[in-house]
């Protein structure tokens, strides 16, 4: 399973940026999708993520400003950035839980190459 994420950029604060992922490759399934971020020097850290029914959950440093939103059907999620903030400035990783196989009770977690955020103050 590949995962490819795009939309980072430079932004100025207060701005918005919209970071999208999509998966491919032979997918039995997703059970969660989502984005880390990871700033120099940090230990990468959840942002956001939507369950295949929904739910979601956001890190409390983005609550209001940051929207997850995933289609099932096509394998993406999309994470919607609004009033960033400089200490938004980060590399983004996209993240799926993929089932091993057609009838595995196994998931693994794929990971997507770093979309780097910028925001400047």
């Amino acid at each position: 399973v590949q995962l490819q994420a795009s939309g980072g950029g430079l932004v100025q604060s207060g701005g918005s940026l919209r970071l999208s992922c999509a998966a491919s490759g032979e997918i039995f399934g997703i059970s969660v999708m989502g984005w880390y971020r990871q700033a120099p020097d940090k230990q990468r850290e959840l942002v956001a993520s939507v369950t295949s029914g929904g739910l979601t959950n956001y890190a409390d440093s983005v609550k209001g400003r940051f929207t997850i939103s995933r289609h099932n059907a096509e394998n993406t999620v999309a994470l919607q950035m609004d009033s960033l903030k400089p200490e938004d400035t980060a590399a983004y990783y996209c993240n799926a839980r993929v089932r091993a196989g057609p009838e595995s009770g196994i998931y693994f977690d794929s990971w997507g190459k770093g979309t780097l955020v910028t925001v400047s103050s």
